[in-house]
């Protein structure tokens, strides 16, 4: 059974920093494109960030670049989310997932999804 497992979300004030962990069993991790994907209340989930299966590649959305920085250490099948220089428009429900290809902006070219982690951020 595949589980992702996304912990570190929580209440913090602009300009603040927070680190979401994207703990992944039952699959083989390594061989997984991972990515965070956010949703507002009243909004459309959208693309945050990805990272390829070795780490060698990532993205980010235009609105997180330069603020946000994702990565990897698969011996732990662990991805990272720091998210630095927080906004109050930054507030939304994190997402983790994970996929063997598609889409890497799209939510439908994603497999699998954790449950999601909370971050707000307050002005």
């Amino acid at each position: 059974q595949v589980q992702l497992v996304e912990s570190g979300g929580g209440l913090v004030q602009a300009g603040d920093s927070l680190r979401l962990s994207c703990a992944a069993s039952g699959l083989m991790f390594n061989i997984y494109r991972v990515g965070w994907f956010r949703q507002a209340p009243g909004k459309e989930r959208e693309f945050v960030a990805a990272i390829t299966w070795g780490g060698g590649s990532t993205y980010y959305a235009d609105s997180v670049k330069g603020r946000f920085t994702i990565s990897r250490d698969n011996a732990v099948n662990t991805v990272y989310l720091q998210m630095d220089s927080l906004k109050p428009e930054d507030t939304a429900v994190y997402y983790c997932t994970a996929a063997r290809s598609g889409v890497i902006w799209s939510s439908g070219g994603y497999d699998y999804w954790g449950q999601g982690t909370q971050v707000t951020v307050s002005s």
